[in-house]
């Protein structure tokens, strides 16, 4: 099977399930392989092969990115609620995507592509902000061909749980002007445009990114993935 060889990271989640769903748009792309905990059957025939992998097993040593890796796409994400603490929160947010990340960078991955969140700031007083502005950080000195970070705005989507919070901002952002000037960012956007840009600037972006030895770093913000998700 010809074509790009992407890993997905978080592919269960709502953005990367979208990424799966989005991969008949974009043929250049032959094969992914998606890392999950549990055990799922593969179809030979299909260009997503799931592996069951955990991030103990990665993080000791046992489980290695899969040979001629292209790129690495990682919507790892989670809410402190969730987590049930910062400090796990922190670990699914920044401490697995940059021990993915080193490792990728030490394979020879030429590209990374990680979704973080508007208002990334490892300045922020906002945890959750400065958390996600600290591996935005810890990418950028890694020094990748290509770093592609995506900072979408709320994301709304069809996810496993419900999150009360979102689904009042929800309410309120049906309310506020996004047409003004400057206010397009803002706007909710559905993980779908996510999912669909983050694999327009890969294909787009790869070609370069494979010759060239000169790191390239671009931030995408909710209001381009709108517009990169046209036609959807």
């Amino acid at each position: 099977m010809s074509g790009y060889k992407v890993l997905l990271l978080g592919g269960t989640g709502l953005i990367g399930s979208e990424v799966l769903k989005s991969l008949p748009f974009f043929k250049e792309i032959g094969k992914v392989f998606v890392w999950a905990r549990v055990e799922n059957p593969n179809n030979s025939d299909s260009p997503i092969e799931i592996q069951t992998v955990t991030w103990e097993s990665f993080s000791a040593g046992q489980v290695q990115i899969p040979k001629d890796i292209d790129a690495v796409i990682c919507c790892l994400g989670t809410t402190i609620g969730k987590a049930g603490s910062q400090e796990k929160f922190k670990e699914v947010d920044y401490e697995y995507p940059l021990l993915a990340a080193k490792k990728a960078k030490e394979a020879g991955v030429p590209a990374f592509l990680i979704v973080t969140a508007m208002g990334a700031n490892s300045g922020s007083f906002v945890f959750y902000n400065r958390v996600k502005g600290d591996i935005e950080n810890a990418l950028i000195g890694l020094k990748f061909d290509y770093l592609g970070i995506f900072r979408p705005s709320l994301l709304v989507g069809d996810r496993k749980e419900v999150r009360i919070g979102e689904k009042i901002s929800e309410a309120i952002a049906t309310i506020i002007p996004f047409s003004l000037v400057g206010m397009r960012k803002y706007k909710p956007i559905h993980a779908q445009f996510v999912a669909f840009s983050l694999l327009k600037s890969l294909v787009a972006n790869l070609p370069e990114a494979k010759k060239s030895k000169t790191p390239k770093l671009e931030i995408i913000e909710s209001d381009r993935m709108l517009d990169l998700g046209k036609g959807l």
